[in-house]
Parts: C-alpha cells; sequence; structure tokens
C-alpha cells in the first residue's frame, strides 16, 4: 500500500517522500494520508532532512471529496484530527522538511505544505482555499497554519472567494520561500536540503521543534525556552569544533 501512493528513498542522510497518486492529482484519500504516516514513522536512521515531493503536474489538489460525502459529524472530526496528527509529526518531528512544489497546492494540499519548514516552488505552482465552494471548512490545519503565514483576515478572503493565487503572490505572502524556473523545484530543494544537513543535528532540531512553539507563547514564556533551548544546543559537543573552525576563517568572508 505505502510503495504504491507513497514513494521513498535515501540519499546519503536526506530522505524523500513522493506523493505518488499523479492520476488524481496527488489528492489525499484515506490510504494516501496512512501511506504518509508510515512512511514518516519509518524515517530512517540518521536521516537529517526530509524532501516532501510529489509526481505529476501537481503536488496535491486536496481532500479526495468522494471519500468526504458519507461520514457523520463525528467521522469528519476523527478524521479532522488524523490530518493534526500526521502534519504535526511532519512539523514537529524534530527532522526539517523541505517541500518541491509544482502546479495545484489546493486545499489540504496546502495545509500539507505549510507542515514543512523551507517550501519551495515553480511558476505554475498555484494555491487556493476552495472549501467555501464546497460547502465545508478546512481539517487539515489550515486556520492555524496558513492563517499564521498570511494573516486571519487574508485566509478568510481566499476561502470566501475561492480565487486562486498565483507563485508569485504566494512567495511574496509567504507560502513558499522561493520560485524557481520550470521544472527545477526539485533539484532546488535537494540543494537546500543537503545545506542543511550541513548544520549540527541539535542546531536543527532546535530550530524546527522551539521556534513555531516559541510563536504560540507569551513573550516571557518564549524568552524562557528560547534560553532553554540555547542552553541545550550550545553545549553540545560538535558547537566547540564549529565555533573552532569559525574563528579560524575570520576574516576570510562569510561561508557560503
Amino acid at each position: 500500500m505505502t510503495e504504491s501512493l507513497v514513494k521513498t528513498s535515501l540519499d546519503d542522510s536526506i530522505y524523500t517522500i513522493t506523493l505518488a497518486r499523479p492520476e488524481k492529482r496527488n489528492a489525499v484519500s484515506d490510504r494516501l494520508l496512512g501511506a504518509l504516516e508510515q512512511t514518516l514513522i519509518a524515517t530512517p536512521e540518521g536521516t537529517r532532512v526530509i524532501i516532501l515531493a510529489a509526481e505529476g503536474k501537481h503536488f496535491c489538489a486536496g481532500l479526495d471529496l468522494t471519500e468526504h460525502q458519507n461520514r457523520d459529524p463525528f467521522g469528519v472530526m476523527q478524521h479532522s484530527q488524523g490530518w493534526h496528527r500526521i502534519f504535526d509529526r511532519l512539523q514537529n518531528g524534530g527532522i526539517p522538511v523541505v517541500s518541491a512544489m509544482q502546479g495545484a497546492v489546493i486545499g489540504g494540499g496546502l495545509e500539507l505544505a505549510t507542515a514543512t519548514h523551507v517550501r519551495v516552488a515553480e511558476p505554475n505552482t498555484i494555491y487556493q482555499l476552495p472549501e467555501g465552494r464546497h460547502g465545508i471548512f478546512v481539517g487539515g490545519g489550515a486556520s492555524v497554519r496558513v492563517a499564521n503565514l498570511i494573516g486571519p483576515g487574508r485566509m478568510c478572503e481566499m476561502m470566501l472567494t475561492g480565487r486562486i493565487m498565483e507563485a508569485d503572490e504566494g512567495q511574496r505572502l509567504g507560502l513558499s520561500h522561493y520560485v524557481v524556473g520550470e521544472g527545477e523545484c526539485l533539484n532546488k530543494a535537494r540543494q537546500l536540503a543537503e545545506r542543511i544537513a550541513e548544520n549540527a543535528p541539535m542546531a536543527n532540531w532546535a530550530m524546527v521543534s522551539a521556534i513555531s512553539r516559541i510563536d504560540n507563547m507569551s513573550s516571557d514564556d518564549g524568552l524562557f525556552v528560547e534560553s532553554l533551548t540555547a542552553a541545550l544546543t550550545q553545549t553540545s559537543p560538535e558547537v566547540a569544533e564549529r565555533i573552532g573552525e569559525f574563528l579560524e576563517r575570520k576574516g576570510k568572508g562569510p561561508r557560503t
């Protein structure tokens, strides 16, 4: 089941997860969601960065609506909480995730993308929250993750109007960090993943684990957790070696 819907590969310390339902524009069925969860649970030991990609012309067209028609209210709530659990594992699993996006990043696809830490888009990437057109509400975390990125007012406007946001506007608003040429998103994601993998693992863990949580705290609590996180990272054995290397390069310009 996992291999037919989600493909994986490991190259050095970079683990690539590829949505493999291109004939359905990688729409998220229950089976696809379960396969994604299993690939995350099975992340190989020593993985430093995850790349999330997709086969075909589209990253993810969102919820598979054919499965949504026959759920009762409690079933919908449980389904939504399942998405939350899996996307939280992606965002807060302690490993940086780089997503490579093209074509449709719609509804649940946008919720999936915004659970990743670094997002690369191609020029044909489009973003949409069409739930209002279907008479439903978001359920995969958009009211938190998307709203945090673009603001609740703009998210509400996107849902009310169902308008399509193009790649350049999406980048300006923070839905992506990079826009690259056609067919280049996966290569760029790989370059970024290799650069991220060079960081100290403890530092990467701290960045992807602490920053979003601090954002949910009061200023005083956030500053306290920042100090605790700094204490954990700056006293790891690798730090002295890295700082020593930096001091040796002093006057030679920034490391690229």
